[in-house]
């Protein structure tokens, strides 16, 4: 055995009889009970932080021992569920947490020390808690001696794991809440019309209520003749049958059928037309000599004739699931097998597939193995790799060499290999040779149910997809009346449900050499047979082989491993109402649609929040590298330990399988998001591009402005030279003010003498009247502006004698030099003189 670790200390807490510390050594050996201060308990972190819509604390155990991990903590008994709360990280520990109704039985134990003999009678014996899950663990809980705390736990799952009625159930006290179920019958209508090429038609209530779904073919159609459930009480309300037969036919054919679950179609070739048919055993009796015409005719009626022109009919398979031997034993019980001789064109295929009971057992002597020799056993002993050791520490090769050989006694992979082969066998008969196949077993709901929809899912790509899988699943199981309640084990519409308290489990805690040498445990509890309930893990076991498939062909899939196994533990949990009671009718009686929650619709929810990152998307789906049937060969068809499921628990670190999915989800969230940077980058850099192309657009037309202004500063620039040079030789002189404004002043000498403006203020005298300076020049101010120059008598003057004049009328001055003239070419003279007397006040300018 692997060397100890060093011991650790663990708080634990007590309500009634003080606080204990747990110090814990390596194994349960070691472990002791000291005495510490009291501390409060409180679990309100737990009602806020941990628990689920509706979910409720019954009962909790403070100061418990989780065996399998040598950890201690709380245990809480929840309406849904087993909770145990880590003292040291104060987080819920997976392995000590399961739902109630996973939970397959639970025994109460004693632990008797084997010490020195002075100290045998005060040693006290350990308490324990055994679990057994559905899930493939084994857990075992230590409870403090002289408490009652394992009591109170124990009680609790009495009253809350074994409900007296379905309605007592969480799926229940939690309601539909937002993950509504839409109407089942609308969802399997709608997949008969996928399947008779009526896709363009789409169902509806009120067609389920008029009863107007009775679509058809060349070949089938849909029968409301079980629309109440009276043919056939586990059978659904539609049932697709061959066009020639009648509804009459149908009622006459049911009584030959065990349970009356008459031959129907459950898938049909879209190409060939041959079909895959289930039901259950003929009535043929103990001389196998009974016969039913209408059966015989049902039965026929599936060979239709095949599509080559020449009117042969197809062959027909009917394919028995159960070992011939077995088929030849419920003769005696009425049943039994069909002769080929009554059957037009048929054949008889066994299957040798084992009933319920078989696996059953298979399944609790593999869930033992596994507890056994995983890294996380029970009772915290027995296990070779427990706190790191080596797989082949114990020394010994011939006994771990026995231990292996184990997992083939248990006998679970023979028997998943043995689906798996039936259903390929069945799909190749289809697809390869277009005959129909008639499958059944006993009664038509378990071997029939496996076989069935996991050839529908070999021969339709359809199924391997999100959509087509919720389908599949609610037409052969659901729909079809796999009695889900007795198989799972969980109460039933009539009250009764599994006792969980009472079964024994195929290989026993004290079988292990290691269990027997660190002490003796006692069962508190008596335990009967597995063979007196009907629990069996045939839904599990389909499960299983998709993921066998999945392992074979993971292109072929949409969904990745990781669904299946959270679909697994949502249907053993009965978290939602998806999978409660036995058949449709029942499902319908105790109003499940509408009181409890759907299992499709909470995936969807969880898909729709990370998209085709979550970790239910299988990442290297390609539907067109496998858009047909696939057809494993028989060398494919070894199965293995389906890692993510079945050694989850007991070896955690070994469960590769997911941890390489999770690092290829990683992986592939990192490129996504690293190809949303590029596109964003590509799309940042094209606007900036346009931007820049823009600006150098904006650029060009501010160039060409500029340029055009410049052009026009310069003749502007030059004209206004030239308005100068025509003003002075005037003999104006041109001055300009800051603001801008232009003013023209006359000369009244040209020849340069000073000259003054009339604005000029006058002179005052000393008496304070303003006097006239008589002696100063004139200088008159005039205000250049923008009149009409023809409207001016001198322009018209000008416009009249000019001799530069154009023709058009326009005028050439100042490049005509007509300037230079003067007031001579007008014959003008101005009178100097006269502005020496004139007054500032006068209106001498007025014309």
């Amino acid at each position: 055995m692997a060397t100890l670790r060093p011991p650790r200390s663990v708080s634990s807490r007590d309500s009634s009889d003080g606080s204990e510390r747990l110090d814990g050594a390596g194994s349960w050996d070691a472990l002791e009970w000291t005495k510490i201060e009291p501390v409060t308990r409180s679990v309100s972190h737990v009602n806020s932080e941990f628990l689920l819509e509706a979910e409720r604390v019954i009962e909790e155990g403070h100061g418990v021992v989780l065996v399998n991990r040598d950890e201690a903590g709380t245990l809480f008994v929840t309406n849904f569920r087993l909770l145990f709360l880590s003292d040291g990280t104060r987080n819920i520990v997976p392995l000590g947490t399961i739902p109630l109704e996973t939970i397959e039985k639970f025994n109460k134990m004693v632990v008797k020390n084997q010490s020195a003999a002075r100290q045998i009678d005060r040693s006290p014996s350990r308490r324990l808690l055994q679990i057994i899950g559905k899930d493939m663990r084994i857990i075992v809980f230590g409870f403090r001696p002289r408490t009652k705390q394992r009591h109170v736990i124990f009680d609790a799952l009495l009253r809350c794991a074994k409900p007296a009625r379905i309605w007592d159930l969480y799926a229940f006290t939690c309601g539909p809440s937002k993950f509504s179920k839409p109407n089942s019958k609308v969802r399997l209508l709608n997949e008969y019309f996928r399947l008779l090429g009526k896709g363009s038609h789409c169902a509806s209530v009120s067609m389920v209520e008029e009863g107007s779904f009775t679509l058809s073919n060349d070949l089938w159609r849909i029968s409301n003749t079980n629309s109440n459930y009276t043919v056939c009480s586990s059978y659904p309300f539609a049932l697709i049958v061959p066009k020639s037969i009648s509804d009459e036919e149908v009622i006459q054919a049911s009584t030959f059928r065990a349970r009356c679950r008459i031959p129907v179609v459950s898938w049909c070739h879209p190409g060939t037309g041959a079909v895959l048919g289930r039901s259950a055993q003929p009535l043929v009796g103990l001389m196998m000599n009974m016969r039913s015409n209408a059966d015989e005719k049902l039965v026929s009626s599936l060979c239709t004739q095949l599509v080559d022109g020449k009117g042969s009919r197809r062959k027909l398979y009917i394919a028995d699931a159960r070992p011939r031997k077995h088929a030849l034993a419920n003769g005696a019980m009425g049943g039994g097998s069909e002769s080929s001789s009554n059957y037009f064109h048929s054949e008889i295929v066994f299957f040798g597939i084992d009933n319920i009971h078989a696996m059953r057992e298979s399944f609790a002597r593999l869930r033992d193995y596994l507890d056994t020799h995983g890294a996380a056993s029970s009772d915290g002993m027995s296990s070779f790799l427990r706190h790191g050791g080596s797989t082949w520490g114990g020394g010994n090769l011939s006994s771990m060499s026995a231990s292996v050989s184990t997992l083939g006694d248990s006998g679970w992979l023979i028997h998943v290999q043995s689906v798996l082969a039936g259903s390929a066998w069945i799909a190749a008969r289809i697809a390869l040779e277009s005959a129909s196949v008639l499958v059944h077993c006993s009664d038509g709901w378990d071997r029939t149910s496996q076989l069935v929809s996991l050839a529908n899912l070999m021969l339709d790509p359809y199924y391997r997809t999100f959509a087509g899988f919720q389908a599949l699943v609610e037409k052969d199981w659901l729909a079809f009346g796999h009695p889900f309640s007795d198989r799972i084990g969980m109460p039933s519409v009539s009250g009764t449900s599994f006792d969980l308290t009472r079964q024994s489990s195929t290989g026993n805690l004290s079988s292990s050499p290691v269990r027997q040498s660190s002490g003796s445990f006692t069962p508190q509890t008596s335990n009967t047979s597995h063979a007196q309930n009907n629990y069996s893990p045939i839904f599990l076991q389909w499960v299983d082989c998709v993921s066998q498939l999945l392992r074979v062909y993971p292109f072929a899939f949409e969904f990745s491993s990781t669904f299946l196994v959270d679909f697994l533990d949502c249907v053993l949990s009965c978290r939602f109402g998806n999978f409660l009671c036995n058949s449709e009718k029942e499902r319908e009686k105790c109003g499940i649609y509408e009181a409890c929650g759907c299992l499709w619709a909470y995936f969807a929810d969880l898909r729709s929040l990370e998209g085709s990152s979550h970790a239910h998307y299988n990442l290297f789906y390609d539907p067109l590298k496998h858009n047909g049937p696939i057809f494993p060969p028989a060398a494919a068809l070894a199965p293995t330990l389906w890692p993510q499921f079945h050694l989850r628990w007991a070896c955690p670190s070994e469960s590769q399988a997911g941890e390489l999915e999770a690092e290829s989800r990683s992986m592939a969230i990192k490129f996504s998001e690293l190809q949303k940077a590029k596109e964003a980058a590509e799309m940042k850099a094209k606007e900036y591009s346009v931007a820049m192309e823009t600006l150098k657009a904006e650029l060009r037309n501010e160039k060409r402005l500029s340029s055009s202004a410049v052009n026009l500063a310069q003749r502007a620039s030059k004209e206004s030279a030239a308005i100068k040079r025509a003003i002075l030789s005037l003999g104006c002189r041109v001055n300009y003010t800051s603001n801008g404004d232009c003013t023209v002043d006359i000369e009244s000498n040209p020849t340069g003498s000073q000259e003054k403006s009339i604005q000029s203020p006058p002179r005052k005298e000393s008496d304070g009247t303003m006097e006239r300076d008589d002696n100063s020049d004139l200088s008159v101010s005039v205000t250049v502006v923008s009149d009409d120059v023809s409207s001016s008598p001198l322009g018209q003057v000008c416009e009249t004698l000019c001799p530069l004049r154009t023709r058009d009328g326009s005028c050439q001055w100042p490049s005509a030099g007509c300037a230079q003239l003067g007031c001579q070419f007008v014959g003008l003279k101005a009178n100097f003189d006269a502005f020496d007397h004139l007054s500032i006040y006068d209106s001498y300018f007025e014309s």
